[in-house]
């Protein structure tokens, strides 16, 4: 079955505009890299996630520990908006996370490669919500879209998101697989179109991960999806966000693209597992490891 979108929206990006707009907003982000309501509207912005092969019970647990005490250890300081963790982990979570409104993500469906079976990717979905997420990360079949089956990918995430129900469903275009920025605002339309509430640029498994130019494309996707049908859609940049300036850079297209109303936890969100001991050393003025080093001891 033929699936198309053209008709319904432009998919047609011209680089040339998004080349001067990502150089205007670099000028803006080089002197908000140091602003501190910034950093720490950024730092409530964050997805903490660790998706190691190595991964286990204790490093979800210690995980949800930090976030839980982290209040009482920063004070004055935003806590995260979730940790995201592999399906196997969200019980670990679960079981030892304590912070109000904070959020469980899983990576779900074949991540990050999402090549499996349908019926695999639905029932792991599934598993996930029942074992304590309540949100679901997941990878559009980027090697049907390659191919043209634009209906595939679609029919897949409207199964997926009528199994998510009310939890929040995150669509990883996976944009470095992608060969331009017509297919990014092309993938972008149609996991908005399946039913997704946030679309994310990447797994962090694959180079080039987030972009100035993916997500300028994919915000600029959201705000024609918005202007058409009155829906809003969150953004979320991973992969690759690794400092204060690349915060600042991705939190100003989202800001001069979407608005100030689409910068809160519940419409855009950073993916990553470094950047908040990053900002918070960043914030606080003095180098700071406190997610990244395996103690719970007071800071």
């Amino acid at each position: 079955m033929e699936l198309s979108f053209e008709d319904k929206f432009n998919i047609e990006v011209d680089e040339l505009e998004v080349e001067k707009a990502i150089n205007r907003f670099k000028d803006i982000a080089q002197s908000r890299k140091s602003d501190i309501e910034v950093l720490k509207k950024c730092f409530s912005m964050i997805d903490l996630t660790t998706l190691n092969a190595t991964d286990g019970y204790e490093r979800g647990k210690l995980f949800a520990e930090k976030v839980s005490q982290f209040p009482d250890q920063f004070p004055g300081m935003p806590n995260v908006a979730a940790i995201c963790v592999y399906p196997s982990l969200v019980s670990a979570v679960k079981e030892n996370l304590s912070a109000p409104n904070v959020s469980i993500a899983s990576v779900a469906a074949g991540f990050p490669a999402s090549q499996t079976f349908l019926e695999i990717k639905l029932s792991e979905c599934e598993m996930a919500l029942e074992h304590g997420a309540n949100e679901l990360d997941v990878v559009i079949s980027v090697g049907s879209f390659l191919e043209g089956d634009y209906y595939t990918v679609f029919s897949e995430l409207q199964q997926i998101k009528e199994v998510a129900g009310d939890a929040k469903v995150k669509v990883i275009l996976e944009t470095g697989a992608l060969t331009s920025l017509d297919e990014i605002k092309l993938a972008s339309f149609l996991a908005m179109e399946a039913g997704a509430d946030f679309i994310k640029t990447s797994t962090g498994k694959l180079e080039p991960a987030a972009t100035p130019e993916a997500v300028y494309v994919m915000c600029t996707a959201i705000k024609e999806y918005y202007d058409k049908t009155g829906k809003k859609v969150g953004m979320k940049p991973a992969g690759g966000v690794s400092n204060s300036y690349d915060a600042a850079l991705f939190y100003t297209i989202a800001e001069q693209v979407l608005g100030q109303e689409w910068l809160y936890p519940g419409l855009f969100r950073f993916g990553t597992s470094r950047l908040a001991d990053v900002l918070l050393s960043d914030i606080i003025g003095k180098e700071v490891k406190y997610f990244s080093t395996s103690s719970t001891a007071k800071y």
